[in-house]
């Protein structure tokens, strides 16, 4: 007689986790995060309402965290070193500005944002796990940077940050124009410069 083994609770619940995480991101992508509901997403993956609000205190918590898992694939969120600064800087820039200019992920990232800043606690997820985390790694390529001499020894890191990220943030949240592999250049060509100013020569004239 063969013996039968029990059915697993914590795979049966990791399943349906990510079956309400694909159905997130389905929904979104047909119909708009506006117009998703956390009934819809229950019923598109197979689940109770109830399950869903078990794990998730909103729908926006669900769709980050359907973000988040869509975006795994890409691996770590740390920035290349290979020496070439400004390489390394086009090889983050070049896909974020491919990213905000696809109209489906453009609609979505509007929409996540709008949430959380609306939304105390998904803020803070989102700075937990999201910003905080990029914050850091980029931090420390540019803290490597300066002590290799790329830019000036004494720039302020969490400006540089800014100088490197909010143009385009910029950029994109106001719509001002193409978002392309060569404006994303010109990003990061106009950050080191502001970074590693040329240095002063000459003296006074008589």
């Amino acid at each position: 007689m063969t013996s039968r083994t029990a059915p697993d609770p914590a795979r049966r619940s990791e399943r349906a986790r990510a079956a309400v995480l694909a159905a997130a991101v389905e929904l979104v992508a047909e119909v708009g995060y506006a117009k998703v509901t956390v009934e819809a997403i229950a019923a598109r993956a197979g689940v109770g309402k109830q399950t869903i609000y078990r794990w998730w205190p909103s729908k926006g918590a669900v769709v980050f965290d359907a973000f988040l898992a869509a975006n795994e694939h890409e691996g770590s969120l740390a920035l290349p070193d290979t020496g070439d600064l400004a390489a390394d800087l086009r090889a983050v820039l070049r896909p974020t500005s491919d990213e905000f200019a696809d109209p489906g992920a453009d609609r979505t990232y509007r929409a996540i944002i709008a949430e959380i800043i609306n939304d105390p606690a998904l803020y803070t997820e989102y700075r937990t796990r999201l910003l905080d985390p990029l914050l850091e790694v980029t931090r420390d390529r540019l803290r490597s940077a300066r002590e290799a001499g790329q830019i000036a020894p004494d720039t302020d890191l969490d400006l540089a940050i800014e100088l490197v990220y909010g143009p385009l943030q910029y950029r994109w949240q106001y719509r001002l124009g193409p978002l392309t592999h060569e404006h994303a250049d010109r990003l990061v060509d106009a950050a080191l410069r502001a970074l590693n100013p040329p240095a002063v020569t000459g003296g006074s004239g008589a």
